[in-house]
């Protein structure tokens, strides 16, 4: 299946998928600790970017089982991919690009399997003779700078004082670059913990050699202010004015601040907005453990999503320690409730 994204980017695109999915699509859900459950060790500083080295095959076998619990957007395994990294571990340059490509092709591929497993092969048309297959975009992800420096910065937002915006572009511009003639049809920049980190996203996305469309996806711990200590509404104003960014959000932060999360952004984008949670619990970022949360189970995560989608929200998946039965779970409320007339008209 081609790219549903046309070259020209805005928030409009985004829009168009939606109406395609229904007025809803489904994000997938946690991808390190599903590798993990499949036999992976990514006790490593590169994460689940390692098994892009040491077992393609199960970051294949977890995309596909996101797409057959209901996804509507797979994320790549490119988190933790970045050029320095990888060549911290001893590849070359040219090898660390080559595995930032491949991330975006084994999604693709994934994706391909799983249409001709839904069609055995041959199209899928409608009574119309238009395509009917689920619609499903590739994100490919992009990680905070905290998130390769593996010290748990990425939770905190907290950088050396040397690390200035435009330390922030040249950390990231190459490996965007890549990322952007890859196939993909739009980024995912994940678990942003700053304002300053945001800048220099939305510099770079203005770039000429960068055209893609992309989602600013933020994480929070009081359902207030980013890590770093910035309020929400002044990184979600960052996002809202580029106009490469066709969908706002929250991911990696505890479900029960997501209502008062949606509610701020709504205060000051039309953008479609993105949620996708982690399961409540609380990573500790120094001693690299998840830390059990009271009083919030799966279920309850599942149960707040109709009441997300009502206050505005148009994309749900999860997190961290989220899992294919958290996305089929979500997919089902989606799919079995009436649509509520948002609440929020998306800018076209």
């Amino acid at each position: 299946m081609g790219s549903l994204v046309k070259e020209e980017t805005s928030p409009s695109l985004m829009t168009e998928f939606l109406e395609k999915c229904g007025g809803y699509a489904v994000v997938d859900g946690g991808f390190a600790t599903e590798l993990e459950r499949h036999g992976a060790d990514i006790n490593d500083p590169l994460w689940s970017a390692k098994c892009l080295i040491t077992s393609p095959h199960l970051v294949t076998k977890v995309h596909l089982d996101y797409l057959e619990s209901g996804a509507n957007i797979i994320i790549t395994a490119s988190y933790q991919a970045t050029v320095q990294g990888f060549v911290a571990k001893g590849l070359s340059v040219g090898e660390a690009e080559s595995l930032l490509r491949r991330s975006v092709e084994i999604t693709c591929e994934a994706r391909e399997i799983f249409y001709n497993r839904c069609t055995k092969g041959s199209w899928d048309f409608d009574h119309a003779g238009k395509d009917s297959r689920r619609p499903v975009l590739v994100a490919a992800s992009v990680g905070s700078y905290g998130a390769y420096l593996a010290d748990g910065s990425e939770y905190s937002g907290i950088y050396e004082d040397s690390v200035s915006k435009e330390t922030l572009k040249d950390f990231h511009r190459r490996r965007v670059q890549i990322l952007t003639k890859s196939g993909a049809d739009l980024i995912a920049f994940e678990t942003i913990p700053n304002k300053l980190e945001a800048e220099a996203y939305a510099d770079l996305l203005e770039e000429k050699d960068i055209d893609i469309p992309a989602w600013f996806s933020f994480t929070s711990k009081d359902g207030v202010t980013v890590p770093h200590g910035e309020s929400i509404i002044e990184c979600a104003k960052v996002a809202d004015s580029c106009k490469h960014v066709v969908a706002i959000g929250i991911n990696c932060t505890s479900p029960r601040y997501i209502h008062d999360l949606i509610i701020s952004l709504r205060k000051v984008t039309r953008k479609p907005i993105v949620i996708y949670p982690n399961s409540g619990e609380v990573y500790d970022g120094l001693n690299k453990k998840w830390i059990k949360s009271e009083g919030e189970t799966e279920e309850d995560f599942v149960s707040y999503v109709s009441r997300w989608r009502d206050e505005g929200a148009s994309l749900f998946g999860g997190c961290c320690r989220t899992t294919p039965n958290t996305i089929r779970a979500i997919a089902n409320v989606l799919s079995c409730d009436s649509p509520a007339p948002s609440k929020l008209k998306f800018r076209q």
